[in-house]
């Protein structure tokens, strides 16, 4: 059973991290790729190992690691020069191509079914989806969780008309769901798995069967442009420490938790999810261009996007060797 200190140390930590590193010009060859990261998938584990540091060492190129707790501020620091490189689930691209970032989408992977959950509390009186209208739901707006609880509500027959939104980050949501100021909350693994082992805790319903929960790399267009081979590089070091890391689960779970703070037995339940697997990185495919388009569009037609968004102009191609 996780403590309360762990708890505030998984939120703690990842929100203290969250100041931009200072804007660059990337036009020249690289000498550092700077990283947005957050404490989920394969990246912490490329943290920890050192594996990228490496791989780029040949070319000169050292890595420097900046932590985020949720995609939307990591993806505007990618999009304005601040960060090279980060990882986001599937709605901050949308955000951050609307607002004008330079930034391009330069791998996927897939997340478990249940990487979401929407979280009640256990005597709450909200038993089925239908409840909760006229209740207020917390996600942070623009993060994946924001599409998770469209997809909830839809299924419930609701809109966003029905409910209450209440924008709030990790850290903030999980403060305000301990206290009851909110009714419901929408989020991603660790944190998911985290509340989801309190016994105060219900779980009302996770994205199993709701979405394919796509997950995305980005480049910064200007770096990418100008160091192809970097990002290259990173892509198959990524699905190489994926690979392994899914071929000895027990040895990744130490690992992760020792990274996160998150005991090594809700860790596991992260890594064990249906349909985990660490090792699904590769460049964007069809499919999940084909799932972001048509997330895009839902987005549009639903006025959370100011704009009608051609995800395909910032997908990168890597021009063969």
């Amino acid at each position: 059973m996780f403590t309360r200190r762990q708890t505030l140390g998984l939120f703690g930590a990842a929100a203290a991290a969250t100041i931009l590193p200072q804007v660059r010009s990337a036009k020249a060859a690289a000498t550092t790729l700077r990283i947005g990261w957050q404490k989920f998938g394969v990246l912490p584990l490329a943290k920890a190992s050192g594996a990228l540091e490496k791989r780029l060492e040949a070319k000169g190129v050292s890595v420097e690691w900046n932590e985020f707790t949720s995609g939307p501020p990591l993806l505007e620091a990618v999009g304005a020069g601040a960060l090279d490189f980060g990882v986001s689930g599937d709605v901050p691209p949308l955000f951050a191509q609307a607002a004008g970032g330079d930034l391009l989408y330069v791998g996927a992977y897939r997340g478990p079914a249940a990487f979401h959950g929407l979280l009640v509390q256990k005597d709450s009186p909200i038993q089925k989806l239908e409840d909760l209208r006229g209740k207020k739901i917390a996600y942070k707006r623009g993060s994946s969780a924001h599409n998770f609880a469209l997809k909830v509500l839809a299924k419930a027959g609701l809109s966003l008309a029905d409910i209450t939104e209440v924008d709030l980050p990790p850290p903030d949501a999980g403060a305000a769901f301990k206290t009851g100021s909110i009714d419901a909350w929408a989020i991603w693994d660790p944190f998911f798995a985290v509340a989801e082992a309190d016994p105060q805790t219900r779980v009302l319903t996770t994205s199993e069967g709701l979405l394919d929960n796509w997950g995305y790399f980005l480049g910064n267009g200007t770096f990418t442009g100008a160091n192809p081979e970097v990002i290259v590089d990173v892509i198959d070091e990524l699905a190489k420490i994926g690979a392994a890391a899914q071929a000895n689960l027990d040895d990744t779970v130490k690992a992760l938790a020792q990274i996160t703070g998150v005991p090594a037995d809700i860790t596991r339940v992260t890594l064990t999810r249906s349909q985990a697997d660490l090792g699904k990185i590769s460049l964007v495919p069809d499919a999940a261009l084909t799932y972001q388009q048509a997330l895009a569009d839902d987005f549009y037609k639903l006025k959370i996007v100011p704009k009608q968004l051609k995800v395909s102009d910032i997908v990168w191609h890597p021009k063969a060797s």
